[in-house]
């Protein structure tokens, strides 16, 4: 299906959270709750572990995304980087198993990744939490759901109680030193699932170390900004997507009111 140009991102929704789904079933046979997946595993780079469940998922994806939309370009986690992306208006942004240790040892906290980024900036946000059923949607100016019920964080800007963070400990550390008091929430494996669980309320503050790839965080960002949130480095500047190094500084995630806050606590 080639679509016309502007995308529409309304009629382009559907067939790629049926996608998302789809790549959710073909995961599902290699997945085993609390115990090592039936996936054959390697670690590629000697430290980042990849399973074949991941290449197929890629596989999959890129076969179906890139016949939704030929013209866009494609940056995966699990597939070699073509240089040509740089040059398109459009590009899918994927992880096709973001939160891969999750999924090799068991852990539910793993998602599939889908984000469409139109000129640097993600337009159209899909992530897919099989084992919990959870799908979130996002497209730009037009609202985000999970489950198909709208996401809208409270405009505050104080913490009502204990704030509840989760990230890297020396990060929720700094932040700690700054705002009192705090709830120390489970490091969520899946960052991409770390952050949209900000948009949907169930984390107040998400910490994100250095080095997170475009494919980690794109569709999450774009949930979390039309949930009414924010994502930025520490220096308050929000992330740009398809670049030719797809990497970022340390971040954090927060309902917009609360952001000047939050920031500042983590520069003091």
């Amino acid at each position: 299906m080639l679509l016309p140009s502007p995308v529409s991102l309304s009629s382009l929704a559907p067939a790629v959270r049926e996608a998302a789904r789809r790549a959710g079933d073909l995961a599902a046979p290699y997945f085993r709750a609390g115990a090592q997946t039936a996936a054959r595993l390697w670690y590629k780079g000697g430290s980042s572990p990849v399973t074949e469940a991941d290449i197929a998922l890629d596989t999959y994806l890129k076969g179906q995304l890139s016949e939704l939309l030929p013209e866009a370009g494609w940056l995966s986690e699990e597939t070699a980087d073509d240089p040509a992306r740089l040059g398109r208006s459009y590009v899918w942004v994927v992880d096709p198993i973001d939160g891969t240790r999750a999924f090799a040892s068991g852990h539910p906290d793993w998602a599939i990744s889908i984000a469409l980024v139109r000129e640097g900036k993600p337009v159209l946000g899909i992530l897919h939490a099989p084992i919990h059923n959870r799908l979130y949607e996002a497209r730009l100016g037009e609202g985000a759901w999970s489950n198909g019920v709208r996401l809208r964080l409270p405009e505050v800007e104080t913490f009502s109680g204990a704030a509840r963070v989760a990230g890297p400990k020396p990060l929720v550390d700094r932040l700690e030193r700054q705002i009192k008091p705090i709830e120390r929430l489970p490091k969520v494996p899946s960052l991409a699932l770390r952050l949209a669980r900000v948009a949907d309320g169930s984390i107040d503050v998400g910490l994100v170390s250095a080095h997170a790839q475009d494919w980690d965080i794109a569709a999450a960002d774009l949930i979390l900004q039309e949930a009414g949130g924010r994502l930025t480095d520490l220096d308050g500047s929000t992330p740009v997507y398809n670049r030719p190094i797809p990497s970022h500084d340390e971040m954090i995630a927060v309902a917009s009111r609360l952001h000047p806050r939050a920031i500042g606590a983590m520069r003091a």
